[in-house]
């Protein structure tokens, strides 16, 4: 089911930050040390942004890029 929070999201396990593009902004929010079974947990919720805002957001440090990446690149990183 497609999220009215989350645009995109992208895991990478070797360095556990889960990479997450926002609505409407487009802004990638990087959180650090997410662990694999959070990141399963978000991705098999019925709402990804209930799950975000409850779970990740307040709960990890995180960096923010305010440059919104080409869809295409989103499919090179590793889930």
């Amino acid at each position: 089911m497609p999220s009215t929070v989350i645009a995109e999201m992208a895991y990478d396990p070797d360095t556990q930050t889960l990479s997450v593009w926002l609505r409407p902004s487009g802004r990638r929010y990087n959180y650090l040390e997410v662990p694999a079974v959070e990141y399963d947990a978000l991705r098999h919720s019925p709402s990804k942004g209930r799950y975000f805002n409850a779970h990740i957001r307040d709960s990890y440090q995180f960096t923010q890029s305010d440059r919104v990446e080409p869809r295409q690149q989103l499919h090179s990183t590793r889930h």
